[in-house]
């Protein structure tokens, strides 16, 4: 067994979820360290909070590997107390490399949203939209120019692209299908729109924040879009249009998603014969708490 570079691994990350994939907004990659590190213990966290890096150090990781970025502009100082200044102070301080996979692990052909469509039993599986053709880039802070929409038609394989659609094995009513969203999400209660005696066959999915793509599930089909983060508006859109939604919330969506990632991020990494380490942050928690 071997001790491979942040710089190996990079080249490990790079094959599943490839950063041209990524929406023209997004900041994936190297956020904090050197592609020089060793790297023999890795913490997959959803967030680069100050938990998720201090429960890397307490394991003596050497990389943060998170889904949403740390860095999305450039930032003009780096202060302990500052947002996100304290959090690379913190890595920092650890001696603690920290990478994000974020719209390239979702539109990769087995990253986000594939995991999702799988653990929700979907069949006959294909992307939702190829990136940056959605009506606004999923969770994107900022607007998608018509010219960073082409870009990325021009480079996106067709087995990639935010969210994917698929069927399920026999219909289901909504009811018993929200039955099935809340135990794989591990959640107590979602919201829905829709009838409990609605039939669902086609199923879209979008790990995190999927409203946006409403208008493109029911174009495309489906009874049913899997999501997070839907706005009031959006609901009624949905409502209007026919289209049934389970909001699961963004961060129940991709953490069982990112969950499933890290186990097979062991499984490549132990295949190369490499002596790394793949640990879940399992303490990490949902910073929006129903009271």
């Amino acid at each position: 067994m071997t001790t491979p570079r942040l710089a190996d691994l990079m080249e490990i990350l790079e094959e599943i979820a490839p950063v041209e994939l990524a929406e023209s907004w997004d900041n994936p990659g190297l956020q904090v360290g050197s592609l020089d590190h060793n790297i023999q213990r890795v913490v997959l966290s959803l967030d680069p909070t100050v938990q998720a890096v201090e429960y890397a150090g307490s394991l003596h990781a050497q990389l943060l590997l998170t889904h949403h970025p740390l860095i999305f502009k450039p930032i003009s100082s780096i202060r302990d107390g500052d947002y996100p200044g304290g959090v690379v102070y913190e890595a920092i301080r650890q001696g603690l490399s920290i990478v994000a996979l974020h719209t390239n692990l979702d539109a990769a052909h087995e990253g986000i949203n594939a995991i999702l469509a799988k653990l929700l039993g979907l069949e006959e599986v294909e992307p939702l939209c190829q990136a940056g053709v959605a009506q606004g880039p999923k969770g994107s802070p900022f607007a998608h120019d018509e010219l960073g929409a082409e870009e990325d038609r021009k480079k996106s394989p067709a087995k990639t692209g935010l969210g994917r659609i698929g069927d399920l094995a026999s219909p289901l009513a909504l009811s018993e299908f929200v039955i099935t969203a809340k135990r794989i999400l591990g959640l107590d209660s979602v919201k829905v729109v829709g009838e409990d005696s609605r039939i669902v066959k086609r199923v879209a999915v979008v790990g995190g924040s999927g409203g946006s793509l409403i208008k493109e599930a029911w174009a495309r089909g489906a009874d049913l879009l899997v999501t997070g983060d839907v706005s009031y508006h959006q609901a009624r859109e949905a409502e209007f249009l026919g289209l049934a939604v389970i909001d699961g919330g963004h961060y129940a969506t991709e953490k069982v998603a990112f969950r499933e990632f890290s186990r097979e991020l062991q499984r490549q990494v132990t295949a190369r014969g490499w002596d790394v380490d793949i640990i879940f942050n399992e303490d990490e928690t949902d910073p929006l708490v129903s009271r």
